[in-house]
């Protein structure tokens, strides 16, 4: 029986979610939200704050009330239009829930003992819940539920895409046609954006590198003096090769993606560091301004962000309903 998708669109479904584990850095930005602001256009694009999967790991529940609310509007602040994209909580669609227990008993032990992510979190952590280790299953959960045909996702996620599949097809071969197996696809190009003091490693607020990381919601002035003493190198020569000039190409990588310029071509303009880091920390306080002077906005009217999650998740649970209806259905569990 062929599964057809509640909402008949002409145009690819594609799924992403992102954690509420505080600010947005530049590197999430340029990396990814860019893109996300560009499938909304292009797809019918679904966008999912991750809450629960945050409970993973030990939270204070009142930073992650105020993170997720924050996220959410911070991702609205960034171009994500509830009008044009499908934008809400986790947890206000206890279908993701209830569809992670079939996947959990879908997937084996041995899977879920593999994947890389559980064992680089559990050697740093000194309690290691059982939702570290079923995270996938909940994650397969997220993405199954929409129908969704692709998943931009980059190398790092490549192995919980391949088990959502795998979960996907046992369970199709168990019980019948019931999912959509998502396609991989790797995410257009964004900027690879480093860390300013240590630019062979990602820009990450989980490192230890304050002065390595601008924030979204970073002040001008902190941004000009980051960026003023972000590290290059000593033989003064502009040019983007990220291989022997890391901090140069870094600083190069971020005013095109900023100016919408290939790095290349940006490297001919300059002659020395300094007017490059001039122009690389006026780009990025233009790009971020707009930005931040709408999540003020949005932040002076939490009421209005929490109606537009609320019809969000509205919109989500039309599809994710039907699709664990479906589920249940398909594995013999007796209807209410």
């Amino acid at each position: 029986m062929p599964i057809h998708r509640v909402t008949l669109a002409k145009m690819a479904r594609v799924f992403s979610g992102i954690q509420p584990s505080g600010d947005l850095h530049l590197g999430n930005l340029l990396g990814a939200l860019m893109n996300w602001v560009n499938h909304q256009e292009e797809h019918e694009a679904v966008y999912c704050i991750v809450d629960l999967h945050a409970l993973t790991l030990p939270q204070d529940p009142e930073e992650l009330r105020t993170n997720t609310l924050e996220l959410a509007q911070l991702l609205m602040a960034v171009g994500l239009n509830p009008e044009r994209c499908t934008l809400f909580a986790q947890s206000h669609v206890p279908e993701h829930s209830q569809l992670a227990w079939l996947m959990e008993c879908t997937v084996s032990y041995g899977e879920l003992s593999r994947m890389t992510a559980f064992k680089d979190k559990s050697d740093r952590s000194d309690f290691i819940s059982a939702g570290l280790f079923t995270y996938p299953a909940l994650q397969a959960a997220d993405i199954l539920l929409y129908d969704t045909d692709l998943v931009p996702v980059g190398d790092d996620q490549r192995q919980h895409l391949e088990i959502t599949r795998d979960i996907a097809e046992r369970f199709n071969s168990r019980f019948g046609e019931t999912f959509v197996v998502p396609q991989h696809v790797i995410p257009a190009a964004g900027a690879r954006v480093m860390d300013l003091q240590h630019p062979e490693r990602k820009m990450s607020k989980s490192q230890d590198s304050v002065n390595g990381t601008i924030n979204v919601l970073e002040p001008p002035d902190s941004i000009r003096k980051k960026i003023k003493r972000a590290v290059t190198d000593s033989d003064g020569e502009v040019r983007f090769d990220f291989a022997k000039k890391a901090g140069v190409s870094n600083l190069l990588s971020i005013l095109g993606a900023a100016t919408g310029t290939d790095p290349n071509k940006v490297a001919e303009s300059f002659d020395r560091y300094g007017d490059l880091k001039t122009a690389t920390a006026d780009a990025a306080i233009e790009l971020l301004l707009p930005i931040q002077q709408r999540f003020a906005e949005l932040q002076a009217d939490p009421s209005e962000t929490r109606r537009l999650l609320k019809v969000g998740a509205e919109k989500a649970q039309e599809v994710a309903s039907q699709t664990l209806n479906r589920a249940k259905q398909n594995c013999g569990l007796l209807e209410a």
